[in-house]
């Protein structure tokens, strides 16, 4: 398979909406510019692609949280907010002489239609497991015409920037497509059994729970148990096909939801939620559950 032949082959034709898609891109463009130029803003002025970093991930978030709202005006503004950050990081790119916003999406261009070529070329691709194979070979081809060595490793392209929930499940899927993965749940359930019994032996449920404290020998052993138990966690949401970022998003909105239920109930009884003995806190938490609507409880 030649994904070369997509190039020549691609036809993408300009609507009357992509013109106006255009025109506004643009015109941040020249925004940004004029912020980070001569007489704008001071603190875009000092921006870095370091000092951005964190809210380059900051929106990304707010963007899926703004996705799941279903609120389209919110969305797109999330969605702006984070297209920005694309912006700003190739115009400080551009200052330096790097590469330009122009750069970026070229580049972007030219490898979605190059990995596309059941659309654009003449390679079949029924299903998206076949998609997803092409898409794999192209890659390949790629690197050897980029002159780029093979990963030594099937883990060396995995990104390491990633939040610890997602590495683990990219290092994880990246391990079970050669086969290294469990053969049934069952298997992975026991693994999660063996590691609540090895948290257990240094820290017996009945123990109270540990203090912040300096680094010791028993934090250290503690940490490590605990890493290994969430990340089989995930190996069981990979397992099923479940998404474990999106899934464990989904159960914090589901508890701030049920939290903030409670603190509202309690206030209706004229108390104040942390003020209530235990017992109590444990009956609103079971009438939050049962006062949720079966189509929100996501």
């Amino acid at each position: 398979m030649k994904a070369t032949t997509a190039r020549s082959r691609a036809r993408i034709r300009i609507t009357a909406r992509d013109r106006t898609a255009g025109k506004w891109f643009a015109k941040l463009v020249a925004l940004q510019s004029r912020l980070r130029g001569p007489g704008g803003c001071p603190w875009d002025a000092e921006q870095t692609h370091d000092s951005l970093q964190r809210f380059l991930i900051e929106e990304a978030y707010e963007t899926l949280e703004a996705m799941h709202e279903r609120d389209p005006r919110k969305f797109a503004s999330e969605l702006g907010d984070l297209l920005l950050q694309v912006v700003f990081h190739a115009i400080l790119a551009e200052e330096t002489g790097r590469f330009t916003i122009s750069d970026v999406i070229e580049s972007v261009h030219t490898k979605m239609v190059r990995r596309h070529p059941h659309v654009f070329g003449d390679v079949s691709a029924k299903t998206s497991g076949e998609v997803l194979k092409n898409w794999e070979e192209i890659k390949r081809e790629e690197r050897a015409e980029e002159g780029t060595a093979e990963p030594e490793s099937i883990l060396g392209d995995a990104p390491v920037a990633l939040p610890g929930v997602l590495e683990a499940y990219e290092l994880t899927k990246r391990a079970a497509k050669i086969g290294f993965d469990w053969e049934n749940l069952a298997g992975i359930f026991a693994k999660l059994a063996e590691e609540q019994h090895e948290i257990e032996s240094l820290v017996p449920p009945k123990r109270p729970r540990l203090k912040p404290a300096p680094a010791s020998d028993l934090r250290r052993r503690v940490e490590d148990e605990v890493g290994d138990l969430l990340f089989t966690g995930v190996n069981v949401a990979r397992f099923l096909g479940v998404d474990p970022e999106v899934a464990l998003k989904a159960a914090n909105r589901k508890f701030r939801r049920r939290f903030q239920w409670m603190e509202a109930a309690a206030a209706r009884e004229g108390s104040r939620f942390a003020e209530l003995p235990r017992e109590r806190m444990e009956e609103l938490w079971n009438d939050s559950k049962a006062h949720e609507p079966a189509a929100t409880s996501r």
